[in-house]
């Protein structure tokens, strides 16, 4: 797969762009600020419908802008589609697959990026939302349908939390809310389809992760990768300990873990338990990476993650590679793993880079180059 054209409207600091990409290499260099990783980030979205920097739409429209356009033609082999998200600061996106509507939660289905950037060493060091952010946008890539039913959940989460805020300001008890048996079950048939789909996610990405951490540091430091979940006892959110949850029985220990916290929850004006509390465990060495990992590791971590979920893509899809996109990833490494990087994405179908300094590329991945300068394209041409 590869993107052939992007335009965009109102989005970040452009007002208009148009691009065209090659197959193989592609080059965007410029100064920080200029708006490089805007477009990186731009075709990532309509693969993941989320941001690698913020949780929130409406950062990413322009300063003055109701909505920001982000329009692409992708290349499937000998088939190409048009895609389109409207991104409003307020209300609902909305989405065009070859011009004709479709749900947001569709565009998945048809890209599948694979984004590196420096905000990645946050998923291993980060708080636990950082993580769930990186597998939640994975598990919509791998399965687009996921999209509406994370979507689904955290409505039912708003609702199920404003109610236990408004018992707890008029200082009602358990008995006196009815309503919330009904939120509960809604909660737990979403909840549970999610902590299910990311512990297999967890389970499928454990084999090329490992095989991707040695390539990247050169040493078998026995990566792993598994869930601490909140339905199974503790808060990983808080740092509580717990259990991992297994995939058969989720619904039943979810309803028990919802039980026992309720006088927590009614007090709090909190909902304690689901997926939304949980914490993905990432270890080398038996010891968990956040705190205990050196700087270097991290990193290497951090890439081996993206890695793996490229070769996920690349094995489960249809749709030929995952577009792969280097966001100023290569002057935060040193030059043994800058040369390792780029021999591992050098034969995916595209590769997006970009960089401040030229010179931080190494010559595998200098294909076309484009430069960027205040949100306009400079100029393009073959290296």
């Amino acid at each position: 797969m590869i993107v052939e054209q992007l335009s965009l409207v109102d989005f970040r600091n452009y007002e208009h762009a148009d691009l065209a990409f090659v197959p193989g290499p592609n080059l965007l260099v410029g100064r920080n600020g200029q708006g490089k990783t805007n477009l990186a980030e731009a075709i990532s979205y309509l693969a993941t419908l989320g941001s690698h920097r913020v949780s929130a739409d409406a950062p990413m429209v322009r300063a003055g802008a109701d909505a920001a356009f982000v329009r692409a033609r992708l290349g499937h082999g000998e088939r190409h589609v048009r895609l389109e998200i409207q991104i409003n600061k307020q209300g609902s996106n909305k989405a065009r697959v070859g011009g004709a509507p479709v749900r947001t939660a569709e565009l998945p289905r048809y890209a599948q990026v694979v984004l590196f950037a420096p905000e990645d060493l946050q998923i291993v060091r980060g708080d636990p939302s950082s993580r769930r952010r990186f597998a939640d946008q994975l598990l919509v890539q791998r399965v687009p349908r996921m999209a509406g039913v994370i979507a689904d959940y955290d409505r039912v989460l708003k609702q199920r939390t404003a109610l236990l805020k408004s018992a707890r300001a008029r200082g009602l008890k358990q008995a006196a809310l009815p309503t919330l048996d009904v939120w509960d079950d809604k909660l737990v048939a979403l909840g549970t389809e999610i902590i299910e789909a990311r512990m297999r996610l967890a389970s499928d990405l454990h084999p090329p992760l490992v095989a991707a951490y040695s390539a990247i540091a050169g040493a078998d430091h026995s990566p792993e990768i598994t869930w601490a979940t909140s339905v199974s006892g503790g808060d990983p959110e808080d740092g509580e300990e717990s259990g991992t949850a297994e995939v058969s029985g989720t619904a039943d220990a979810f309803r028990a873990a919802l039980a026992a916290k309720r006088s927590a929850e009614l007090e709090r004006g909190v909902t304690l338990v689901g997926p939304h509390r949980d914490d993905l465990i990432l270890k080398i060495r038996s010891l968990p990476v956040k705190g205990y990992a050196s700087h270097g590791e991290s990193w290497s971590v951090a890439l081996a993650l993206r890695l793996a979920s490229a070769e996920l893509l690349r094995a489960d899809s249809a749709l030929g590679d995952p577009i792969v996109i280097l966001d100023d990833v290569f002057a935060e490494l040193d030059a043994d793993r800058r040369a390792r990087l780029a021999v591992l994405v050098a034969d995916y179908e595209q590769v997006i880079v970009t960089a401040a300094v030229e010179g931080d590329v190494p010559n595998a991945l200098r294909g076309r180059t484009v430069r960027i300068e205040a949100g306009r394209i400079q100029d393009g041409d073959d290296v």
